[in-house]
């Protein structure tokens, strides 16, 4: 499906891998001229590559820039004065107990998933306005309506962006600019694989039942009991991104497998 976004500008954050190199290969799909970034030089440069090899009517650049740092961040937005798009998926995740969490790491967790979004989303979001055309996405997760208790200052920093994302919808009132929210479920991204192999490690149960147990015992509401594949995020976000998706702003978008219980 062609969906509109040829010639278009996406600054993907965090997009060296996850679910964010996913959602820059299926915009680069759609013709979009992604902006690679993430805080290594050689994995910007390495994925820019990839995406100009197989998508080369388009054309991807790197910046490779630390977003939690204040300084960097100004140095991104001298490179990149001007975006299309802009889909805020950097982001850490950690599970912790509640009670080893330090002041500190709430802070941290809150400065790299909530303020350094909103940083450029108050720098982009008045292009947007002036074009009247702009997407702002925040990728977030179901962990910001049903936390799990397992990362309770990650869970907290979702629940901000979801508020963010509505209230920066309010100032796109009657113009072609949306903001919205997406919130995958549990992700089989290289983070999530690491995460499988820190719970499973030194159990006798093989590799290949890990998936399974974790949705088993630790997702247990989920409808599909799999972890989500980056790639389905990127082809959803992409959408998201495209003029075909104008009929709807400040939502929080579900792709969850069904985990979130719909109350009817």
């Amino acid at each position: 499906m062609e969906l509109g976004l040829k010639g278009k500008t996406a600054l993907i954050t965090g997009s060296t891998k996850g679910i964010g190199k996913a959602i820059a290969i299926e915009m680069a799909k759609e013709g979009t001229n992604v902006i690679i970034n993430g805080r290594k030089q050689a994995a910007v440069d390495a994925v820019v590559e990839e995406i100009q090899a197989q998508y080369p009517a388009t054309n991807p650049q790197g910046a490779a820039y630390d977003i939690a740092d204040a300084d960097q961040r100004q140095q991104l937005f001298e490179q990149v004065p001007q975006v299309d798009i802009l889909v805020n998926n950097m982001g850490i995740f950690k599970p912790m107990e509640y009670f080893d969490i330090t002041e500190d790491v709430w802070q941290h967790f809150i400065d790299v998933n909530f303020h350094s979004g909103n940083a450029l989303a108050k720098f982009y979001l008045p292009y947007m306005l002036d074009q009247d055309f702009g997407r702002i996405i925040f990728i977030a997760s179901e962990e910001a309506i049903m936390p799990s208790g397992e990362m309770p200052q990650y869970s907290l920093t979702k629940t901000m962006n979801l508020s963010l994302a509505k209230s920066l919808s309010k100032l796109t009132k009657g113009t072609h600019v949306t903001v919205n929210t997406i919130m995958p479920g549990s992700t089989l991204t290289e983070g999530v694989q690491q995460m499988l192999v820190d719970m499973y490690k030194d159990s006798d149960l093989p590799e290949s039942e890990w998936e399974s147990d974790f949705m088993k015992h630790h997702r247990p509401l989920s409808q599909i009991q799999r972890l989500i594949r980056p790639e389905e995020v990127g082809r959803f976000t992409t959408f998201v991104a495209s003029p075909y998706s104008s009929s709807f702003s400040g939502e929080a978008l579900r792709l969850d497998g069904g985990l979130v219980p719909t109350i009817f």
